[in-house]
Protein backbone atom coordinates (compact mmCIF):
# COMPACT_ATOMS: atom_id res chain seq x y z
CA UNK A 1 0.00 0.00 0.00
CA UNK A 2 1.40 3.23 -1.02
CA UNK A 3 1.47 5.88 1.56
CA UNK A 4 -0.87 9.26 1.59
CA UNK A 5 1.37 12.13 0.34
CA UNK A 6 1.26 14.90 3.06
CA UNK A 7 0.82 18.20 2.42
CA UNK A 8 3.91 20.34 2.51
CA UNK A 9 2.64 22.69 5.28
CA UNK A 10 1.99 19.62 7.56
CA UNK A 11 5.96 20.18 8.97
CA UNK A 12 6.45 23.80 10.24
CA UNK A 13 8.33 26.42 8.82
CA UNK A 14 11.25 27.68 10.57
CA UNK A 15 9.49 31.73 11.12
CA UNK A 16 11.33 35.11 12.86
CA UNK A 17 10.43 36.40 15.76
CA UNK A 18 7.76 39.07 13.96
CA UNK A 19 4.49 37.08 13.77
CA UNK A 20 1.37 38.02 15.95
CA UNK A 21 -1.37 35.90 17.51
CA UNK A 22 -4.49 37.83 16.61
CA UNK A 23 -6.86 36.10 18.64
CA UNK A 24 -6.49 34.01 21.54
CA UNK A 25 -8.48 32.73 24.79
CA UNK A 26 -5.46 32.25 26.97
CA UNK A 27 -7.59 32.49 30.12
CA UNK A 28 -9.25 29.04 29.23
CA UNK A 29 -8.92 26.87 32.15
CA UNK A 30 -7.09 24.65 29.41
CA UNK A 31 -4.22 26.81 29.71
CA UNK A 32 -3.96 26.88 33.71
CA UNK A 33 -1.68 23.72 34.30
CA UNK A 34 1.12 24.99 31.91
CA UNK A 35 0.80 28.62 31.05
CA UNK A 36 3.88 29.88 31.26
CA UNK A 37 5.41 27.00 29.12
CA UNK A 38 2.67 27.98 26.67
CA UNK A 39 3.69 31.54 26.25
CA UNK A 40 7.53 30.46 26.24
CA UNK A 41 6.62 28.11 23.13
CA UNK A 42 5.09 30.62 21.43
CA UNK A 43 7.97 33.35 21.40
CA UNK A 44 10.15 30.57 20.43
CA UNK A 45 7.68 29.82 17.41
CA UNK A 46 8.35 33.40 16.65
CA UNK A 47 5.03 34.95 18.06
CA UNK A 48 6.38 38.31 18.91
CA UNK A 49 2.76 39.71 20.18
CA UNK A 50 -0.76 37.96 21.07
CA UNK A 51 -4.22 39.68 21.17
CA UNK A 52 -5.99 37.74 23.87
CA UNK A 53 -9.66 38.12 24.11
CA UNK A 54 -11.78 38.77 27.36
CA UNK A 55 -15.85 37.87 26.84
CA UNK A 56 -17.25 40.10 29.69
CA UNK A 57 -15.77 42.89 32.02
CA UNK A 58 -15.83 41.08 34.90
CA UNK A 59 -13.30 38.27 32.88
CA UNK A 60 -10.92 41.18 32.20
CA UNK A 61 -11.06 41.98 35.88
CA UNK A 62 -10.25 37.99 36.94
CA UNK A 63 -7.88 37.08 34.08
CA UNK A 64 -5.54 40.62 33.50
CA UNK A 65 -3.30 40.25 35.85
CA UNK A 66 -1.94 36.88 34.37
CA UNK A 67 -0.55 38.65 31.38
CA UNK A 68 1.02 41.43 33.71
CA UNK A 69 4.60 39.95 33.17
CA UNK A 70 3.78 39.70 29.69
CA UNK A 71 4.14 43.02 28.28
CA UNK A 72 4.02 42.05 24.41
CA UNK A 73 0.04 40.49 24.95
CA UNK A 74 -2.45 43.33 24.45
CA UNK A 75 -6.49 42.76 24.81
CA UNK A 76 -9.74 42.34 22.62
CA UNK A 77 -12.77 43.35 25.38
CA UNK A 78 -16.52 42.55 24.07
CA UNK A 79 -20.00 40.43 24.85
CA UNK A 80 -19.95 37.29 22.69
CA UNK A 81 -23.24 36.82 20.75
CA UNK A 82 -24.13 33.91 22.64
CA UNK A 83 -24.21 35.88 25.86
CA UNK A 84 -25.82 38.59 25.13
CA UNK A 85 -28.74 37.72 26.93
CA UNK A 86 -26.39 39.09 30.09
CA UNK A 87 -25.93 42.40 28.69
CA UNK A 88 -27.62 44.54 31.65
CA UNK A 89 -28.03 48.22 31.71
CA UNK A 90 -24.81 48.31 33.39
CA UNK A 91 -22.80 46.58 30.92
CA UNK A 92 -22.07 49.03 28.49
CA UNK A 93 -20.33 51.51 31.89
CA UNK A 94 -18.61 48.70 32.85
CA UNK A 95 -17.27 47.91 29.33
CA UNK A 96 -16.41 51.95 28.89
CA UNK A 97 -14.48 52.03 32.40
CA UNK A 98 -12.20 49.17 31.60
CA UNK A 99 -11.59 49.96 28.22
CA UNK A 100 -10.63 53.89 29.73
CA UNK A 101 -9.13 52.01 32.87
CA UNK A 102 -6.48 49.55 30.95
CA UNK A 103 -4.57 51.27 27.93
CA UNK A 104 -3.71 47.11 26.68
CA UNK A 105 -7.27 47.04 25.56
CA UNK A 106 -7.42 47.31 21.59
CA UNK A 107 -10.45 46.69 20.49
CA UNK A 108 -14.19 46.09 20.87
CA UNK A 109 -14.96 42.40 20.37
CA UNK A 110 -15.48 39.62 19.68
CA UNK A 111 -18.76 40.75 18.89
CA UNK A 112 -21.37 39.64 16.38
CA UNK A 113 -23.97 37.52 15.59
CA UNK A 114 -24.17 33.64 15.92
CA UNK A 115 -27.39 31.40 14.86
CA UNK A 116 -25.19 28.40 14.87
CA UNK A 117 -25.88 27.88 18.98
CA UNK A 118 -29.41 28.69 20.38
CA UNK A 119 -28.13 30.23 23.41
CA UNK A 120 -30.12 33.78 22.58
CA UNK A 121 -32.40 34.98 20.21
CA UNK A 122 -31.48 36.58 17.17
CA UNK A 123 -32.99 40.14 17.97
CA UNK A 124 -31.60 40.25 21.26
CA UNK A 125 -27.98 39.46 19.38
CA UNK A 126 -28.87 42.75 17.14
CA UNK A 127 -29.60 44.73 19.82
CA UNK A 128 -26.69 44.20 21.73
CA UNK A 129 -24.50 44.00 18.52
CA UNK A 130 -25.73 47.94 17.96
CA UNK A 131 -25.07 49.26 21.44
CA UNK A 132 -21.21 47.78 21.11
CA UNK A 133 -21.01 49.04 17.67
CA UNK A 134 -21.83 52.82 19.54
CA UNK A 135 -19.28 51.90 22.05
CA UNK A 136 -16.81 51.35 19.65
CA UNK A 137 -17.41 54.44 18.14
CA UNK A 138 -17.56 56.32 20.91
CA UNK A 139 -14.52 55.21 22.23
CA UNK A 140 -12.59 54.93 18.80
CA UNK A 141 -11.45 51.59 19.26
CA UNK A 142 -11.38 49.07 16.04
CA UNK A 143 -14.04 46.09 16.14
CA UNK A 144 -13.39 42.53 15.59
CA UNK A 145 -16.46 40.85 14.28
CA UNK A 146 -17.81 36.91 15.35
CA UNK A 147 -20.16 35.71 13.16
CA UNK A 148 -21.44 32.50 12.50
CA UNK A 149 -23.96 30.91 10.34
CA UNK A 150 -25.37 34.72 9.90
CA UNK A 151 -23.16 36.18 7.27
CA UNK A 152 -26.10 38.13 5.98
CA UNK A 153 -27.73 39.34 8.94
CA UNK A 154 -24.08 40.67 9.84
CA UNK A 155 -23.15 42.47 6.73
CA UNK A 156 -26.80 44.20 6.58
CA UNK A 157 -26.43 45.54 10.18
CA UNK A 158 -22.24 46.61 9.32
CA UNK A 159 -23.14 48.12 5.86
CA UNK A 160 -26.57 49.78 7.49
CA UNK A 161 -24.79 51.34 10.44
CA UNK A 162 -22.32 52.98 8.26
CA UNK A 163 -19.14 50.73 9.16
CA UNK A 164 -17.57 50.22 5.48
CA UNK A 165 -14.35 51.99 5.99
CA UNK A 166 -13.91 51.35 9.79
CA UNK A 167 -11.33 49.66 11.42
CA UNK A 168 -13.18 45.99 11.68
CA UNK A 169 -11.78 42.34 11.51
CA UNK A 170 -13.93 39.50 10.67
CA UNK A 171 -12.30 36.96 12.83
CA UNK A 172 -12.03 33.12 12.22
CA UNK A 173 -13.38 33.47 8.48
CA UNK A 174 -14.16 30.62 6.67
CA UNK A 175 -16.51 31.81 3.85
CA UNK A 176 -15.59 31.31 0.33
CA UNK A 177 -14.31 34.11 -2.17
CA UNK A 178 -17.40 36.49 -2.72
CA UNK A 179 -17.47 36.73 1.04
CA UNK A 180 -13.99 37.55 0.94
CA UNK A 181 -14.70 40.14 -1.69
CA UNK A 182 -17.66 41.59 0.07
CA UNK A 183 -15.39 41.90 3.30
CA UNK A 184 -12.49 43.29 1.01
CA UNK A 185 -14.87 45.91 -0.23
CA UNK A 186 -15.87 47.39 3.05
CA UNK A 187 -12.54 48.27 3.95
CA UNK A 188 -11.79 45.45 6.23
CA UNK A 189 -9.44 42.65 7.36
CA UNK A 190 -9.31 39.01 7.50
CA UNK A 191 -8.26 36.95 10.32
CA UNK A 192 -7.59 33.27 8.77
CA UNK A 193 -7.67 30.13 11.95
CA UNK A 194 -6.65 26.60 12.04
CA UNK A 195 -9.19 24.58 9.41
CA UNK A 196 -7.25 26.49 6.21
CA UNK A 197 -5.08 23.29 6.64
CA UNK A 198 -7.96 20.90 6.59
CA UNK A 199 -7.73 19.09 3.26
CA UNK A 200 -11.74 19.42 2.49
CA UNK A 201 -11.27 23.29 2.93
CA UNK A 202 -10.29 23.95 -0.74
CA UNK A 203 -12.85 27.01 -1.16
CA UNK A 204 -11.10 28.77 2.10
CA UNK A 205 -7.41 28.43 0.63
CA UNK A 206 -8.77 29.90 -2.51
CA UNK A 207 -10.60 32.36 -0.77
CA UNK A 208 -7.38 33.32 1.18
CA UNK A 209 -5.49 33.13 -2.48
CA UNK A 210 -8.02 36.00 -3.39
CA UNK A 211 -7.61 38.32 -0.31
CA UNK A 212 -4.87 41.33 -0.68
CA UNK A 213 -2.20 39.94 2.04
CA UNK A 214 -1.78 43.78 3.23
CA UNK A 215 -5.47 42.46 4.44
CA UNK A 216 -4.56 39.06 5.81
CA UNK A 217 -4.35 38.38 9.64
CA UNK A 218 -3.42 34.76 11.41
CA UNK A 219 -5.35 33.09 14.47
CA UNK A 220 -5.54 30.20 16.34
CA UNK A 221 -8.77 30.87 18.08
CA UNK A 222 -7.14 28.79 20.60
CA UNK A 223 -7.82 26.25 22.81
CA UNK A 224 -10.13 25.29 19.28
CA UNK A 225 -9.36 24.64 16.21
CA UNK A 226 -5.74 22.91 16.23
CA UNK A 227 -4.47 22.88 12.37
CA UNK A 228 -3.55 19.80 10.92
CA UNK A 229 -1.69 17.69 12.27
CA UNK A 230 -2.62 18.81 15.25
CA UNK A 231 -6.51 18.79 14.79
CA UNK A 232 -8.58 17.54 17.66
CA UNK A 233 -5.87 18.62 20.31
CA UNK A 234 -5.38 21.76 22.34
CA UNK A 235 -4.03 24.61 20.29
CA UNK A 236 -2.14 27.05 21.22
CA UNK A 237 -0.42 30.09 19.78
CA UNK A 238 3.27 27.96 19.06
CA UNK A 239 0.80 25.77 16.31
CA UNK A 240 0.80 28.85 14.09
CA UNK A 241 3.67 27.98 11.52
CA UNK A 242 0.94 25.21 10.55
CA UNK A 243 -1.73 27.69 9.65
CA UNK A 244 0.48 30.05 8.04
CA UNK A 245 2.55 27.85 5.70
CA UNK A 246 -1.24 26.68 4.54
CA UNK A 247 -2.25 30.51 4.14
CA UNK A 248 1.36 31.19 2.21
CA UNK A 249 0.74 28.33 0.08
CA UNK A 250 -2.29 29.73 -1.45
CA UNK A 251 -0.69 33.15 -1.69
CA UNK A 252 2.24 31.99 -3.48
CA UNK A 253 4.41 33.60 -0.79
CA UNK A 254 7.54 32.03 1.41
CA UNK A 255 5.98 31.36 5.09
CA UNK A 256 8.38 33.60 6.59
CA UNK A 257 7.66 36.89 4.37
CA UNK A 258 3.58 36.09 4.85
CA UNK A 259 3.99 35.51 8.98
CA UNK A 260 5.85 39.28 8.69
CA UNK A 261 3.06 40.59 6.61
CA UNK A 262 0.56 39.41 8.22
CA UNK A 263 2.53 40.17 11.85
CA UNK A 264 2.73 43.66 10.34
CA UNK A 265 -1.35 44.35 9.49
CA UNK A 266 -2.03 43.45 12.91
CA UNK A 267 0.31 45.95 14.51
CA UNK A 268 -1.31 48.52 12.14
CA UNK A 269 -4.79 47.04 12.94
CA UNK A 270 -4.49 47.07 16.70
CA UNK A 271 -2.43 50.19 17.47
CA UNK A 272 0.73 48.13 18.53
CA UNK A 273 4.62 48.76 18.03
CA UNK A 274 7.24 45.87 17.58
CA UNK A 275 9.31 44.53 19.93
Amino acid sequence: MSKKKQQPWFAPPELPCTGVESHAHLNSRQFLPDFEAVMERARAAGVAQIIQVFLSPEAWAEGRERFAPYPHVYFILGIHPTEAMRYGPETTQALRGAIKADSRIRALGEIGLDFYWKDCPPDIQKEILLKQLALAEECALPVVIHCREAEEETFAILEDRGFAGYPLLWHCFGGDIRMAERIIKNGWHISIPGPVTFPANQALREAVASIPADRLLVETDCPYLSPVPLRGKRNEPANLGYTIAAMAEAQGLSPAELWTLCGDNARRFFGIESD
